[in-house]
């Protein structure tokens, strides 16, 4: 049977916690097979990044293009973008391909960097946001995003509909409320979500993200799907890697895998 098929539109994480690297570990242990359009390259740890290299959009688009051109895509999904003309660059690519797509607007690391440049908002937002099946902000960045300061997601998440998204799911790690919200088709579904003293959450954005777009993918409803990202994010987190850094340690979405030599 062959396997559904995941484009991942991000950047590096040289760490290997978040970015790329989490995104081709949470669609692997969904089940899919996983590919890659790289927009930028990060020197990055679990205290911080240090250092961003952007590709060039071109070559953004030829990764893309190449991609989809042969081995084709069930869902793709996009995650830290960093300018507005990979954001453009992106656009043009995805434009008039009828790809599912989950739009994780990647603005501001865990550590405090900037990810997203102030004057790309508006591209992201103008750009992507119609081309999206569905935006997964997280708390911070949906009031970012809306200029709102609530923390009601309920108002979030319509606004984020309002601005053009089809739907929005504000995912529940930030705040007091344990919940993802979803607003799809004028319906406003709650997914409790569980929290763990652990910390070790590092790229738990990218995983919920990437589960999404593999869900999605496979056929899932809208609704499913988010349920489906949101069990696999939780797991990840649940079983983080705390031994590994002096900061926040990587979330683990394979923590049920062998561990090589096992069983020698």
């Amino acid at each position: 049977m062959t396997p559904a098929r995941v484009l991942s539109i991000a950047s590096s994480d040289s760490g290997g916690g978040a970015g790329i690297q989490a995104d081709l570990k949470a669609i692997a242990r969904c089940g899919a097979h996983g590919m890659t359009a790289i927009v930028a390259l990060t020197a990055q740890n679990t205290l911080g990044v240090t250092a961003i290299q952007e590709l060039a959009p071109g070559f953004v688009r030829a990764q893309i293009d190449a991609v989809l051109d042969d081995i084709g895509a069930d869902a793709a999904k996009t995650g830290m973008l960093f300018s507005a003309p990979l954001i453009s660059a992106v656009a043009d690519a995805l434009a008039g391909r009828t790809l599912p797509l989950v739009v994780d607007p990647v603005m501001v690391a865990s550590s405090g960097a900037r990810l997203l440049r102030e004057d790309a908002v508006t591209t992201l937002v103008d750009r992507l946001f119609p081309l999206a099946t569905v935006v997964t902000p997280n708390l911070p960045e949906a009031q970012a995003l809306t200029g709102l300061t609530t923390i009601d997601r309920v108002l979030l998440a319509e606004r984020l509909v309002e601005m053009g998204a089809p739907a929005a799911l504000v995912t529940g790690g930030h705040g007091d409320e344990a919940v993802d919200h979803l607003f799809w088709k004028s319906t406003h579904i709650a997914i409790p979500v569980p929290r763990y003293p652990i910390a070790a959450t590092h790229g738990a954005g990218c995983t919920h993200s990437a589960a999404l777009a593999a869900g999605l993918a496979a056929g899932l409803p809208l609704d499913e799907a988010a349920r489906h990202a949101a069990f696999v994010a939780g797991d990840a987190v649940a079983h983080g890697l705390t031994q590994l850094g002096g900061g926040d340690g990587p979330v683990h979405v394979l923590h049920d895998q062998l561990v090589a030599g096992a069983g020698r």
